[in-house]
């Protein structure tokens, strides 16, 4: 009976090996890993050139840093952040849990930043290159660098223009805004399951990105170093 044991338990895990390889190899990947510095890829170490999944997740240390090129686009986190890789019907999006996060994206290649304001993008899918920061779970930061940004809340429409970036509150209250926020920017559509107040940051975003990270999200994939 021991024996027997054994051998069903063997053939188990082997089972169970060649189910998920199976099904790791069914899943069409959605980039690769372009810079990883102090990084992880779910438990392990991140290395450049590493295939990039749905589902995967991703964290950086305090000093780390990460770059996932996705066709023609890139996302990437800053250190201190979490984030895990998703796929929709409109191509690939990186949902923030911790930290910051942004992507340069092409016409071509509309990437998403999920938050819990709701999904951040570039407008009118155009080209466009935003970044936002988690300052805790109610609150967040959104910086449109390049390009119009759109952050869309459960079917409503926020507009962050270029060169602008907005703190945004997030509260269940479900009155309208107050007429006393001049830096509110107001829904196309009044109906709203939470409320999100924006608050226009003064002295634009460049406080936000350093010079050598612009030029390396500005750079075209197929551009050699």
């Amino acid at each position: 009976m021991r024996q027997i044991a054994r051998c069903t338990l063997v053939t188990m895990l082997f089972a169970g090996f060649f189910i998920n390889r199976s099904k790791a190899s069914s899943e069409k990947p959605l980039g690769i890993i372009a810079q990883a510095d102090h990084a992880r890829l779910g438990s392990v170490n991140a290395a450049t050139g590493a295939t990039v999944y749905p589902g995967d997740s991703f964290d950086t240390d305090a000093e780390g840093m990460l770059r996932l090129r996705v066709g023609t686009s890139q996302f990437y986190l800053l250190g201190s952040s979490s984030a895990a890789m998703v796929q929709n019907s409109t191509g690939a999006m990186l949902s923030l849990s911790r930290g910051t996060a942004g992507f340069s994206s092409s016409a071509s290649g509309q990437l998403q930043l999920q938050t819990p304001a709701g999904s951040v993008r570039g407008a009118e899918g155009k080209p466009a290159y935003g970044q936002v920061t988690l300052k805790s779970a109610n609150e967040l930061v959104v910086s449109a660098f390049r390009g119009d940004l759109v952050l869309e809340n459960e079917g409503e429409f926020h507009a962050i223009p270029e060169g602008k970036s907005y703190r945004v509150v997030i509260s269940d209250d479900q009155d309208t805004a107050s007429g006393d926020n001049k830096d509110f920017v107001p829904a196309q559509n009044h109906h709203r399951k939470r409320r999100l107040a924006f608050y226009l940051i003064l002295g634009g975003v460049s406080a936000f990105l350093s010079y050598e990270l612009y030029q390396e999200l500005s750079e075209s994939p197929s551009k050699p170093k």
